[in-house]
């Protein structure tokens, strides 16, 4: 069984996140962690109070306590499975046909041991435990202490919000409880858009893109909003938008956190993990602040985390850890966390304006494109790509850990299999960026044939 992808379970509530899978799942995580605490939450989707409540049966009936926290953001489920273990009901960005199970222990997702583990176990179909040995549920209110802990920890950093003028796009998804609330607490004039749960996501699709934002943009720009927010569904990503309604690539965003960061870290070696995809104007602003930047495979930066401090000494600290509209703020938790990087963007807005923290990054255009590929033809259109980019661009410096990227004096470029779809991903970023896509994409087409 094959239940896991990059960010816990997805997929149809009606075809493979079924009650009687989260029933399964609930038992399977029980016994595997014996005598132990779970809390479960979920989304607003609709198909969530069902499955909610199959876990919850899986769960006792393996001899867990449960403890039921209602409905949450993913981060605020995150922060309340500290010192216990977590299961959220949210498929994120997918549509509302869908939903998912992310598993967490002590805040953090589980790793892909404790992920075979159970679908081992889900395999097995586990017994349940004996009757007098069941858990019981009591229910819990985090989301007031979650929203707390992450003002608190915004105030470490920038400016104060008094007075600035701050819209939210929640998406009819859970940031709706959290973003607005803190960013008000920090004193921010707020106002929240689509703020309202509703779980067929009525105003636009769950995932925010510059095509589902299209209304929002307009609403920021033809108003006095001087800094844009758009969340997913459970509000672990977050979309930037400047006063002009005008999307801050994903990037320049996390070379801005990475520089901050990085700059107030004590230690002696500050580490910035992030993905093979992600810009060098990330790197170029975390070395310019006296660190150093880590890669590992997209969906896992938990294990790109644990991989530079087990390599470091001392010194090493990961003071962040980001891909694309997704960061994790180590010193906050281990965890994902949207609203907090709404909160903590903000104040470093308040404290330089979005102009002057923007001004020293270097936005080289940037491109990302797909090319079919089937699923069958991968490995070997990869190992093929392997020799042959090398060949295409003699001049770059070529790597093989997450796919094929070649580094040039003026760019980049790589090219990895999709994990979701039968096709290969292709990003650049250059000053020639369409050159490259196009010798990039020559070279695939090439190797794709058998």
């Amino acid at each position: 069984m094959n239940l896991f992808g990059t960010a816990g379970i997805r997929g149809s509530a009606t075809e493979r996140v079924t009650p009687s899978l989260a029933l399964a799942v609930g038992r399977a995580a029980g016994t595997d962690a014996p005598n132990t605490e779970f809390v479960i939450a979920r989304d607003g989707r609709e198909t969530g109070s069902a499955l909610l409540a199959a876990l919850e049966a899986g769960l006792e009936s393996a001899g867990a306590d449960v403890r039921r926290a209602g409905t949450l953001p993913t981060p605020a489920l995150a922060f309340a499975s500290r010192g216990r273990r977590g299961i959220m009901v949210t498929a994120s960005h997918n549509p509302p046909t869908d939903n998912g199970l992310k598993l967490f222990t002590d805040g953090q997702e589980y790793g892909d041991d404790a992920e075979t583990r159970i679908e081992e176990r889900v395999d097995a179909r586990d017994p349940p435990a004996s009757w007098d040995e069941w858990g019981h549920t009591e229910h819990v209110e985090p989301l007031v202490a979650y929203r707390t802990y992450v003002a608190d920890y915004a105030r470490e950093h920038g400016g104060g919000l008094d007075g600035m003028t701050i819209s939210v796009d929640c998406g009819n998804g859970m940031a709706s409880r959290a973003t607005p609330q803190v960013l008000s607490a920090l004193g921010a004039n707020v106002t929240g858009v689509n703020a309202n749960v509703d779980g067929h996501f009525p105003a636009r699709g769950s995932k925010p893109t510059p095509e589902t934002l299209a209304e929002f943009r307009e609403f920021v720009a033809g108003g006095e909003t001087e800094l844009g927010f758009a969340h997913d569904g459970d509000a672990d990503r977050v979309v930037v938008l400047d006063g002009d309604g005008e999307i801050v690539h994903e990037d320049t965003i996390v070379a801005i956190l990475a520089e901050r960061y990085t700059r107030a870290s004590d230690a002696g070696d500050p580490v910035v993990v992030t993905t093979p995809n992600a810009s060098s104007r990330i790197d170029e602003r975390v070395a310019e602040a006296g660190g150093r930047v880590e890669r590992v495979r997209l969906g896992a930066l938990h294990e790109g985390i644990a991989a530079a401090s087990a390599a470091g000494d001392e010194d090493t600290a990961v003071v962040f850890a980001a891909e694309p509209w997704k960061h994790i703020h180590p010193t906050l938790g281990p965890w994902i966390d949207g609203v907090a990087s709404a909160a903590t963007l903000a104040r470093l807005v308040a404290e330089s304006g979005l102009d002057t923290l923007r001004e020293p990054v270097a936005e080289r255009p940037y491109r990302k494109v797909s090319v079919d590929c089937p699923d069958e033809r991968k490995e070997a259109v990869m190992d093929e790509l392997a020799e042959s980019l090398g060949e295409t661009f003699p001049d770059g410096e070529r790597s093989t850990a997450h796919g094929v990227r070649i580094e040039l004096d003026d760019g980049w470029v790589l090219v990895r299999p999709s994990g979701t779809e039968p096709k290969v991903r292709v990003y650049a970023e250059s000053e020639r960026v369409d050159a490259l896509v196009e010798r990039t994409v020559g070279a695939i087409e090439a190797a794709l044939p058998a």
